[in-house]
């Protein structure tokens, strides 16, 4: 008889796991606090302009692909995807500098903008290469025991680790520009994380990017988690929205024996995935004194990402702008001091925006457009009052991005908005400081250090999402479900894998 598998969140990383296990003949019921798909990655519309709430572009669709076909279907099938030929516009100072996904366009607009350097590109291209290759294995891998440190694949990759060498570092070894510098290292934001200390293995980040391209799914990438939603209904799966869980439902200890929803029903599961964001989960969903590890005062202590100060707008034109852009504060570095270091808000925040309807008209009104613009910003460690500072904010953020890119009269255009701070991230999406990528990716918190696929502190327990291995980021936390998904049918003596290979097996 199948396992009747619980998973908590219908964020991107449970609807992978509930996906596959559905596809296997697990009995799967997803439940999910909020009244739509997709967590982070879901989306919301405001009279007629449609919006992401977090992810906004797809890398390595590869991933997401080897997902579908596991699950007995195409990828394709349910979701249209264009792969942008800018996959975005660096706007600094005094110049504009477009990051071709080809090679060859690219290689010429850094010799435009930073002549002698395209050398440093291909070098960097190649180099990394390399390491991804050796990466991957562990990307790919569990790595919750201390033991596979000294594991061949590890010893692979150590060489590649640049252990000791923070990114900007990394890339210093192959451009002689600052400005270019930060071209290749702006990414460790996605980590929520300052390019002078994150570790140095993520020069990998930039040459996704560069390597596998960036894709735009048509309606947004939401559609990948109302995609995989809709697989795992097919597949005979639930899943429950607007129907929260209140703790989890345990026995003898520290034995989870499944949920207590939000409407007071106790519901039984084999086993259950937490998808939640991990701190918060392990703050509210387990009764004090459970955990020794992860207890609250530890989790305190521990290192969080940075926030995002959001704002979501819908206007009644269109703007010569490519899909995304990225404004650098003039001192980028002071600006990643202050989010990650002083805890202050930025005088001259750095700002990614995007300009969907450039490329997807499904996302507006005819003649309309949507505006994602998004600062990075401290955490809620911080103690900064967003009640009080959010309009002042909203208006510095907003100066800006007319000001770097031309743009005249945003405000006067504005058919709709939508903000959302810290606080927001906190208290309605339940995110532990509202520390929107997780935990930090220190080196004391990757791999074995981070929380574990198979958690240890409590029996029939598993995480997936960006709190565990391999972190955040959406095509890491769809490795996530992977792995998380193949050892809990490793582990389970009813399910044959006669005609399964786990993926330390593939590799």
């Amino acid at each position: 008889m199948a396992k009747k598998i619980i998973v908590i969140g219908a964020g991107p990383g449970g609807l992978a796991a509930a996906m596959l296990l559905a596809s296997k003949g697990y009995k799967v019921e997803v439940f999910e606090k909020q009244s739509f798909i997709g967590g982070r990655n879901g989306s919301f519309t405001m009279d007629g302009y449609t919006f992401d709430i977090g992810p906004t572009f797809l890398s390595m669709p590869e991933i997401a692909e080897e997902l579908f076909e596991a699950s007995g279907r195409n990828l394709h099938d349910y979701v249209d995807l264009r792969e942008l030929s800018v996959m975005y516009e660096l706007i600094f100072k005094d110049k504009k500098v477009q990051m071709f996904k080809d090679p060859e366009a690219l290689a010429r607009e850094i010799e435009r903008h930073y002549p002698g350097n395209s050398k440093g590109y291909t070098r960097f291209m190649n180099d990394t290469r390399k390491k991804m290759e050796r990466l991957k294995p562990i990307l790919q891998s569990p790595m919750d025991r201390y033991y596979q440190y000294i594991s061949w694949k590890v010893l692979r990759a150590l060489p590649q680790l640049s252990l000791g060498k923070s990114l900007y570092s990394v890339l210093s070894d192959y451009f002689t520009d600052h400005e270019l510098r930060l071209a290749f290292t702006f990414q460790s934001k996605y980590l929520g994380m300052s390019p002078w200390e994150c570790p140095g293995a993520f020069s990998i980040l930039s040459f996704m990017e560069h390597e596998y391209g960036i894709f735009h799914p048509i309606g947004g990438v939401n559609q990948l988690s109302k995609a995989m939603a809709e697989v795992v209904k097919e597949h005979g799966g639930s899943i429950h929205l607007s129907e929260g869980v209140k703790n989890l439902w345990m026995e003898d200890g520290k034995v989870v024996k499944g949920v207590s929803t939000d409407a007071g029903k106790n519901i039984a599961a084999d086993e259950v995935i937490i998808n939640g964001d991990f701190a918060y989960c392990m703050s509210n969903l387990v009764e004090d004194g459970v955990l020794k590890k992860y207890s609250k005062e530890k989790l305190k202590k521990k290192k969080y990402s940075c926030s995002t100060f959001m704002i979501y707008l819908g206007i009644d034109t269109q703007y010569d702008l490519p899909h995304h852009s990225i404004l650098f504060a003039e001192d980028y570095k002071r600006n990643v001091e202050e989010i990650t270091g002083t805890y202050t808000l930025p005088e001259d925040p750095s700002i990614y925006m995007q300009n969907a309807s450039v490329t997807d008209s499904t996302l507006a009104p005819p003649g309309h457009s949507t505006l994602y613009i998004l600062a990075p910003v401290p955490n809620n460690v911080s103690g900064i009052d967003w009640t009080e500072n959010e309009e002042t904010f909203r208006d510095l953020v907003l100066d800006s991005v007319e000001r770097k890119t031309g743009l005249e009269n945003i405000r006067d255009h504005i058919k709709v908005e939508k903000i959302i701070s810290p606080h927001h991230w906190e208290s309605d999406f339940n995110i532990y400081q509202g520390a929107t990528f997780n935990l930090g990716h220190q080196l004391n918190q990757m791999m074995a250090l981070r929380p574990h696929n198979k958690f240890e502190e409590l029996e029939n327990c598993w995480l997936v999402g960006g709190g565990t291995h391999p972190g955040s980021g959406l095509p890491t936390i769809l490795e996530s479900a992977r792995i998380t998904t193949n050892m809990l049918m490793n582990e389970d003596p009813s399910y044959s894998f006669t005609k399964e290979r786990t993926m330390e097996e593939a590799l």
